[in-house]
């Protein structure tokens, strides 16, 4: 039997297709796939020869990768002809509709630059990116056209816009005239690995956030990751190397991350790469999506946290025939280990979950857990991807011994080059290569790594450190418990003191916190025992990835 080691060492050797060399890249030596495709143009090329074969699935509208084609072609075309050119910033801000994936390609194949606007964000925050970013072009839908007035788009200098799934305003121009031109022809343009592809703006759960200028390298590193663990477990199973230009068996996937996340994006172009059908919706429904899930037969489902616990835990799961999904993933945020243990329980084996731990400058995840390991490890990210390292640092940047916690620091060709035009923060993430992440985490004697926390988030109590993500895994085992997040309030005597905001689960109210408390002493050290427990009426502010807004609950809890 072919051990995981020896199969990576079959997989990158020299004459493998999935060979390493090492590239000097922003002046740093990387590991990089050898034979990998040189930008992501080449990815939708390939992807288009698959003709009728179904691409996108919205509202039970079915858009082949043939049709979906002819209208990149013909935006790309557009643009082009319209002077944006290879380096322009062109801005996307939209639903999970197929029109994203479309202009995501078309902006791509003219070695422009897209820059992703959250569709969350207010007239304000979306005028921050366009001018932060530089944009002269922008692609919208209907929702993201009113937040951005005429005047404001002048004054921003943004001289194109058009519009999808929404009237066109004078100043704009409609979706099928840009896309409609069946008649195109795909400009030639010379892009290269190292060129910017796009500008992806981090979370910002405080202030506004900083662009992260991700390169071609960076999604194709991303795409070739996930056909590299495929190849290991082929490996590994006594079958072949498997060619990674070769067509995939077709599968069907739920989309639930948006887009315009780093998650969302990277799982787009893989999809695309691999011939998967993608199925979207409005916005997320869990009743909905187990009605998609046996309708269309899918295959794969992931999503952040919150999202997975209301699919699986849905009082009518058990109503739909979910047989055909192989694969439950989550990442963005924190997983609780008992979701896992409940997909273990409720699929019976039948569905391999994953995990995964990266952020919008790794370009997504470059560790990861999945199959047996992520049961017998249900609360470590996993193993670092081929070619990336990681290591855990101190304060002063050294290395710490094995199992002592300290800042996960990321090395590798995924690793985006900095930050749009802010040198100083820049200087202070990205030190001799290594992207230092803010998170705290650890690696055990296995090479499994760990994250307890963002190193800003930890609560100091009286000189200890609670890592708020350990006392909020041991608060979702509670059935009293639907969501939970774990701050630190400010103490006269201790500094801070764990605090639980808690949202109740049906059937359930605050006279239940003597026994969540008991629980909790039964569980953890009594100064990681949260000394206040408020609960909260309604659910938890979260960001776009699912993250909680613990400043907004710091600051709402505060003067109580």
């Amino acid at each position: 039997m072919t051990t995981r080691a020896e199969a990576i060492a079959q997989l990158t050797a020299v004459g493998s297709p999935y060979e390493l060399e090492v590239v000097n890249i922003h002046g740093y030596p990387i590991r990089t796939y050898k034979n990998a495709h040189r930008n992501l143009r080449e990815i939708w090329e390939r992807a288009a020869k698959r003709g009728d074969a179904p691409y996108f699935i919205y509202e039970d509208v079915v858009t082949t990768y043939g049709e979906a084609h002819k209208e990149v072609v013909s935006l790309a075309a557009w643009l082009y002809e319209n002077g944006i050119r290879k380096g322009d910033r062109v801005a996307v801000g939209m639903r999970n509709y197929p029109e994203f994936a479309i202009a995501f390609w078309a902006i791509q194949s003219i070695g422009a630059v897209m820059v992703s606007l959250n569709a969350w964000w207010i007239g304000e925050e979306l005028k921050y990116a366009l001018k932060d970013s530089g944009a002269v072009a922008a692609i919208l839908d209907g929702e993201r056209q009113e937040r951005l007035t005429p005047e404001m788009m002048e004054e921003l200098g943004v001289r194109l816009v058009v519009v999808a799934r929404g009237e066109a305003r004078a100043d704009t121009t409609e979706w099928g005239q840009a896309a409609g031109n069946t008649g195109a022809v795909l400009p030639h343009v010379d892009i290269d690995a190292e060129d910017d592809a796009t500008i992806l703006y981090t979370s910002g759960t405080t202030g506004f956030p900083k662009g992260a200028a991700g390169s071609h390298r960076n999604y194709v590193t991303n795409v070739w990751n996930g056909l590299f663990t495929v190849g290991v477990g082929s490996l590994m199973a006594g079958g072949p190397i498997p060619d990674p230009f070769a067509d995939r068996a077709h599968i069907t996937a739920l989309s639930t991350f948006p887009f315009f996340h780093i998650a969302g994006l990277c799982g787009l172009i893989a999809s695309t790469n691999n011939g998967t059908t993608i199925v979207t919706q409005y916005k997320w429904d869990a009743g909905d999506a187990l009605r998609l899930v046996e309708k269309y037969k899918v295959n794969q489902f992931g999503g952040v946290p919150t999202v997975v616990r209301s699919f699986i835990e849905h009082p009518d799961r058990d109503t739909f025939d979910l047989s055909s999904l192989a694969s439950i993933g989550q990442g963005g945020a924190p997983v609780a280990p008992d979701t896992i243990a409940r997909i273990e329980q409720d699929f019976a084996g039948k569905v391999s979950p994953g995990n995964g731990y990266g952020l919008t400058e790794t370009t997504a995840g470059c560790i990861a857990n999945a199959g047996a390991a992520y049961f017998a490890k249900k609360d470590s990210v996993g193993l670092p991807a081929v070619g990336t390292d990681v290591c855990i640092m101190d304060e002063d940047g050294k290395e710490v011994p094995q199992g002592t916690i300290g800042e996960v620091c990321i090395y590798g060709p995924q690793n985006v080059r900095g930050y749009w035009n802010k040198p100083a923060e820049t200087a202070k993430a990205f030190v001799d290569g290594w992207f230092h992440t803010g998170d705290a985490g650890y690696i055990d004697e296995d090479g499994f790594v760990y994250v307890v926390d963002r190193i800003k988030d930890m609560v100091l109590r009286g000189g200890e450190n609670v890592y708020c993500v350990e006392v909020e895994t041991v608060l979702f085992e509670l059935d009293a418990v639907l969501d939970c997040a774990v701050i630190g309030l400010p103490h006269a005597k201790l500094g801070e003191e764990v605090t639980a905001v808690l949202v109740a689960a049906d059937g359930f109210d605050e006279s239940a916190t003597p026994e969540v408390l008991q629980y909790l002493s039964g569980r953890l050290a009594a100064f990681k025992v949260p000394s206040k427990v408020f609960w909260h009426h309604e659910e938890l502010p979260r960001n776009a990835t699912g993250k909680v807004l613990k400043k907004d609950l710091r600051d709402f809890y505060a003067s109580r």
